[in-house]
Parts: structure tokens; sequence; C-alpha cells
């Protein structure tokens, strides 16, 4: 049975092509890159904070990195099935239909642009710290960092992975280096601090939970490669290995970093902190561990902006091409990039960057559609398998159905439970979320409009 919304051409009249030539090392470079943000920096003090306990602490980031790999096992399939770039829009389209595809490209979209602003005025701030001259101009900073990694990418897509692989490769050493020296130089002389007392029962389940909402947003950016499947030169076996690869360093990384914090801190010390491994960088380096924890930041995030880039353009081409934004935004420049998603895409992310603070809100609330968008490219992968049993599949998700089930189940609650966080702390995420997916039908059927569709 042929699908209702077919794959359109890769090649485009208006203009040039994406071009076939990334392989597994790049896969690897964007998902390392794109993942590993401020998130671990800012994320173990929550976790300590609800689990006051260090097994608990551990064991959170286990079951968030177990996620992170049943979702591979399932996105796999579907990346070297449809090997079409633009990232999960395209499997929401494909099988779910252009209203699905449509809330998850446009949600997709923003996010990346508002997450490349936010990256790049944490990279501001901390250079400010580093240089007081450069002090108190964090927002030209992050303006023009943002517009520097498009510049470089606009050359073509060999200079954005060439870029990616490394900026990533020298984030995944300075890591590399900081648990090293937690471990050689690391002093538990605090370690007998007392720690807060445990939850039990229902409130512990309920942290729990709170932790885990916690580590799968550090956790998210782990599906970067199938961005850029049509790039990749053997999808059918390079976007598995990616993925798989990514996810496991990934995991491999955040428990090494938190075993550190562990070693050379109370987990009593790490609760509360926004930037739990900059305390431990001063236990380790004395006054020089302000300055190597921030240049340590700075790197990570370099490598997180050029990945949103790369990303954020990926989305916008593959819906103009569908006819879902302005079909310019599907040209292609002879480097294979799409130059006018490139643009429209950097100046959402420079006005994020300017007016920070009022987008904020948005940011928060369409945070909830990360996970959703997971949710439907799981239940994707169900529709295809009964819609078109016999399509090839380079790759067929191991243990299907039930691994495919669980990393759905686990979508599902993380969902249920993030409404129910929002109940019981009187935030109003899910309902603003609510509203924008209720707007968004008049909205599609404008652009639809628009676009002559």
């Amino acid at each position: 049975m042929e699908p209702t919304h077919p794959i359109v051409s890769p090649t485009h009249d208006r203009g040039g092509r994406l071009l076939r030539v990334l392989g597994v090392g790049f896969g690897l470079a964007v998902i390392i890159g794109n993942t590993i943000g401020a998130g671990i920096f800012r994320t173990p003090g929550v976790i300590a904070e609800l689990l006051p306990n260090a097994w608990m602490f551990l064991g959170v980031w286990i079951v968030g990195g177990l996620y992170a790999l049943l979702g591979a096992i399932s996105i796999a399939e579907l990346g070297a099935m449809i090997p079409r770039s633009g990232g999960q829009y395209v499997f929401a389209r494909y099988a779910l239909g252009e209203y699905a595809g449509f809330i998850v490209g446009w949600s997709d979209w923003i996010s990346s642009c508002g997450s490349t602003a936010a990256v790049a005025i944490v990279v501001g701030e901390f250079a400010g710290a580093l240089f007081p001259a450069l002090a108190e101009k964090s927002a030209p900073i992050a303006v023009s960092i943002a517009i520097f990694f498009a510049l470089l990418q606009w050359r073509g897509i060999i200079w954005g992975s060439n870029v990616q692989n490394v900026t990533s490769l020298l984030k995944a050493l300075a890591f590399l280096a900081l648990i090293i020296a937690a471990f050689l130089l690391g002093d538990q002389g605090t370690a007998s601090e007392p720690a807060k007392a445990m939850p039990a029962g229902l409130p512990l389940f309920a942290a729990f939970i709170l932790a885990l909402q916690s580590v799968i947003y550090t956790y998210d950016g782990w599906s970067g490669v199938v961005y850029f499947s049509e790039e990749v030169e053997r999808p059918g076996r390079d976007i598995p290995r990616a993925l798989f690869g990514g996810v496991i360093s990934v995991i491999a990384i955040y428990l090494l970093v938190n075993l550190a914090l562990l070693y050379v801190l109370p987990i009593s010390r790490i609760a509360g902190q926004d930037f739990a491994a900059g305390v431990a960088a001063q236990v380790i380096f004395g006054g020089y561990g302000d300055t190597i924890f921030r240049s340590l930041t700075i790197v990570s995030m370099l490598s997180a902006i050029n990945a949103l880039h790369l990303m954020a353009t990926r989305v916008l081409y593959a819906m103009s091409r569908d006819g879902l934004f302005l079909r310019k935004a599907a040209n292609v420049n002879e480097g294979g990039t799409p130059t006018v998603a490139l643009l429209v895409s950097t100046m959402v992310a420079v006005l994020f960057i300017v007016f920070g603070q009022t987008f904020e809100k948005v940011i928060t609330v369409l945070a909830l559609f990360f996970v959703a968008n997971y949710t439907l490219s799981f239940i994707s992968v169900f529709v295809l398998r009964a819609r078109e049993p016999e399509k090839e599949r380079p790759y067929r998700a191991w243990g299907y159905p039930w691994t495919t089930a669980l990393a759905l189940l686990g979508s599902i609650l993380f969902l249920v439970g993030a409404v129910a966080s929002d109940v019981t702390s009187g935030t109003r995420n899910s309902f603003y979320a609510l509203i924008l997916l209720t707007a968004s039908y008049p909205v599609f059927r404008v652009v639809k409009l628009l676009s002559g569709r």
C-alpha cells in the first residue's frame, strides 16, 4: 500500500540538492555535539536535590539512558527506511499525515532555533566572566557567534560537517580530561557531610519522575543524525551505527561525569547547585577551577550551536520542500546548504537572543513537544510495520515490538508525569502547550493556502 503522503524527490527543480557525503563519524559528532550541552552542568544539582542518595542519583541517569537507547533502536529503523533529511518531521508526515508532520516540524524547528539562542547566550555570559572587557555584552557576543557559525555553514555541508567533527572531538576530549582530573586530583575530604533525608513512598515516586524528566531533557538530541538521512552516504548501515554509537557514548560520558562529581563532592554539596561541575572544578584545580570550568563550558556550547544550526536548517528545508513553508526555503547552493532555510533559522535564533526573556516561556512550553515528537515517531514504527510490511528495511528495530512499545510507554508516562507536575507545582506549561496545539490547525490550513496547496 502506498503512503498517503509520498516522499518528494531529493532533487529540487528550483535549486541544487543536498549532497550525500556524510558518514558515521559525522553522525557521532552531531549526536554528541547536540546532546551534551548545558544540561549536564545544570541537571546534577536538580537531581541531587530531589534524590539525595548516590545510588538513586546514578540510577535515574541509567534509566534515562536506557530510554534513549530504546528510542534509538526504533528511530534507527525509520531513519534507514526513509532516508530523507528533516528529522522526525519526515517520519510523522510519512506515517501519520501532513498535519502530524506540521506539528512535529514547527515545534522542532522553533525549539532548535530557541535552543541555539539559549546556548549562545550562555557562551556570551561565560565569555564575559572570563574576559572582563566583554562583561555586560553577552547578547552581542551571542548574536555574533550565531551568525559566525551560520556563515561557516553557508559555504556547504563539508564545512559544516568538518566544524562539527572538530568541535565535538574537542568537547569529548575536554570532558575526558575533566573526568580523569577528578579521579586523579579529587579530594573526598568533605564526603562525610550529612545528606538531606530521602523521601519515601509516593513522594519518592514523584521525586524520581521529576528527576527523570530533567534527565530525559538532558539526553534530548540523541536522534541528531536522522536530520541528515539523505546526506549520509550509506544510510541503511551508517544511521543505525551512528545512533547506537552516539547514544552509548553520551550515556558513558554522563555516567562518568556524575561518578566524578560524586567522587569529588558529597551529594549534599551537589544538591541545588546551578553548576555542580564548576564547584567540583574549584575543588580539583583551586583558584583556576572557575576559569577551567567556564572554558570547558564554552567549548561544549560551540559544538552545540553548530549542530543546532545544521538541524534547524534541515527541518525548515524539508517542510518547505513539502509545501509547509516558503518554497524558496528549499533552495540549496552548490555546497549542499539550504541557504534560505539557514538564513531564516539564523534570523529567528537572533530574535530569540535579542528578546530572550520574552521567548523563554515559549521554549519552556515547546519543551513538552520534545517527547511528544518521539511518541509520534514510535507510533510511526507500528503504523508503517502494519501498513507497509513489504517495504525494504535495511535495519529492523531489534526486539520489535517490545522495545518500541517500551520506548512508547516511557514517552507516554513522561508526558503524563509532566502534566501531573504542572498540576502539583501550579505551572501551566501543559495548558499552554494544549493551546498551541489547538491553534496549530488553523495555522496549518493558512500555510497550505499560502503555499498554493
